[in-house]
């Protein structure tokens, strides 16, 4: 039967594409499309790893035997870096276990690199050695990355004899048959991102160096996809991350089986208290902190969906519990007027940038209140895109000043304060439990789901919608808000073990909205296979002031 495949091209100018047509009388992979496009478009050079099939992501030996519109995906890509950074992690799996016999745990990311570590004791530089080896020699013999469908029971028994227990067992807890997995030699893979790349010949750029009592898998960027960038390490944030790490290790949570365990054994409210105990630790040691010093500012910052507001809300009781008294300023009430806001490269208002502040009047009012005057600050009205006069602020000798917002630790609005009395606070959720050793869910997918939660309950956008706009919101945080972080004083974790499960009742059915032509429609679908092994859990016994209150609902505080 004769069919016809569409291949998208994407032009310069946004959203812009050329259609090519190819008719065809038997079957076709990406690897048949791409050769026949090669002299059309010049694909050779576009570092293809995967495509899209009528908005699925396939890996390039999908079928196509009927009518199909098709785009392929560079490595350069969003899509296409998570397939090359999980496609490597496959070769470094394989490698561990090859020449060390060891089993390579997926702890979390640090700089946009996967950090690994073995289960049985230390990474050193010997190991690593090997390792690096071992993988240059897999990539150097290009073998290829076979997709396979496998029953749920055989499925099981595969990973089981690769002592990979826990993908094992949340095959059974999700009910997932049949199971889509990846073979290089004799080693199987499941990664429940997606495809992976068709030959390992494709990864050849990487690095891997000592860190900690593991190893940071490092990649090439995609604005410089021919070398690996020379990544500087914050240590703090390494700490931030290997306490938590360690504290879901004495909780036994380090896999999402084990949260499967909890709600079974009815101890997931147990789980519940001791999160939101800690991080009220948390928030009463940092307000201790700040009460024993000359602190007269106390600036808030982080991305997106980093529950910013419900932290500064809370850190409020806590210094008055040590005898301040905070008054609040927000800085989003600091937009320019809408007409004044400035605008990205495709002629949209930018408002990740600081410049969409009103600097100058931020400025004023500091100087203002500092000096212990009376002033009127204003009110953003988001809807008519204009200040309104707002609440009225004159600091009394014992009264702190919290400033909320993306852009508190950047350095023209630290500018404007005494760098004695100022304290700076970065908050962001930033780890959290891993689905299995080989599989974890980011910091940007747990801000994404809060935010989609939130923007359809406060705002009324679509799941699609948020999808949308959140690649520029990603771009801004890594521009504008992430390099600013060394300046805090102290970095807060707002992610909770228990989170996903009480977020996916509320996400679940919003991303199976978005609609099956949209340019997002593949993101949609990457989020709800990580959520299918999410036990889902009911809010009952969640506290009116958890952050995660600020996106489901149920707060006690002003969020």
């Amino acid at each position: 039967m004769a069919f016809t495949v569409c291949v998208l091209t994407p032009e310069v100018k946004r959203d812009t594409y050329t259609a090519s047509y190819i008719a065809g009388e038997a079957p076709v992979t990406g690897h048949d499309v791409m050769n026949e496009m090669v002299t059309k478009h010049d694909m050779s050079q576009r570092r293809i790893i995967a495509w899209f099939v009528n908005n699925y992501t396939r890996p390039l030996d999908w079928v196509i035997d009927e009518d199909a519109t098709v785009e392929f995906i560079p490595s350069t890509s969003p899509t296409g870096q998570r397939i090359y950074k999980r496609s490597l992690d496959f070769i470094l799996i394989i490698a561990c276990a090859k020449v060390l016999g060891r089993k390579a745990i997926l702890r979390h990311s640090i700089a946009e690199n996967n950090y690994w570590e073995f289960e049985d004791g230390p990474v050193t530089q010997a190991d690593i050695d090997k390792i690096k080896a071992e993988m240059s020699e897999i990539i150097r013999r290009d073998s290829p990355i076979i997709r396979e469908i496998l029953t749920i029971d055989k499925a099981r028994r595969v990973f089981q004899r690769q002592g990979e227990n826990e993908i094992a067992e949340l095959f059974v807890r999700a009910n997932l048959d049949p199971v889509e997995v990846y073979r290089c030699g004799e080693r199987y893979g499941y990664f429940c991102g997606g495809a992976l790349a068709p030959s390992t010949g494709q990864l050849r750029l990487f690095d891997i160096v000592l860190y900690g009592q593991g190893m940071l898998l490092r990649l090439p960027k995609p604005e410089a996809p021919d070398e690996i960038p020379n990544t500087i390490l914050d240590p703090s944030m390494g700490k931030v991350f290997f306490d938590y790490a360690h504290w879901l290790q004495v909780l036994d949570l380090d896999y999402l089986n084990k949260l499967h365990h909890r709600v079974t054994e009815g101890k997931i409210q147990e789980i519940v208290l001791i999160a939101e105990a800690f991080h009220s630790q948390r928030l009463g040691n940092i307000a201790e902190d700040i009460a024993s010093k000359p602190v007269k500012v106390v600036t808030i910052a982080g991305p997106s969906g980093s529950g910013k507001t419900t932290f500064s809300e809370r850190l409020k009781v806590q210094l008055m519990v040590c005898g301040k008294t905070p008054v609040t300023l927000p800085l989003d009430n600091y937009f320019k007027e809408r007409e004044d806001s400035p605008r990205d490269e495709t002629g949209e208002y930018d408002y990740e940038r600081v410049d969409a502040l009103d600097l100058a009047l931020l400025a004023d009012n500091l100087t203002r209140i500092l000096a212990g005057e009376e002033v009127v600050t204003p009110i953003y009205n988001f809807i008519t895109g204009k200040k309104e006069p707002g609440k009225i602020i004159k600091l009394k000798p014992s009264d702190v000043l919290i400033m909320e917002g993306i852009h508190g630790l950047n350095d023209r609005i630290l500018g404007m304060l005494p760098e004695a009395s100022r304290y700076g606070i970065f908050v962001s959720p930033l780890t959290g439990i891993c689905i299995d050793p080989h599989n974890r869910t980011s910091t940007s997918d747990n801000r994404l789901l809060r935010r989609i939660i939130r923007d359809y309950r406060t705002r009324g956008k679509s799941a699609q919608t948020t999808l949308e706009v959140y690649p520029k919101v990603v771009r801004g945080a890594k521009k504008y808000i992430f390099p600013y972080r060394i300046r805090a004083d102290v970095i807060f974790n707002s992610a909770l073990p228990y989170e996903l499960g009480v977020l996916k009742p509320y996400v679940e059915p919003l991303l199976h909205t978005v609609d099956e032509h949209s340019s997002v429609f593949s993101e949609a679908l990457r989020l709800l296979n990580i959520l299918r092994f999410v036990p889902a859990l009911n809010n009952d016994g969640i506290p009116n002031n958890s952050v995660i209150r600020e996106f489901i609902g149920g707060s006690c505080l002003d969020v």
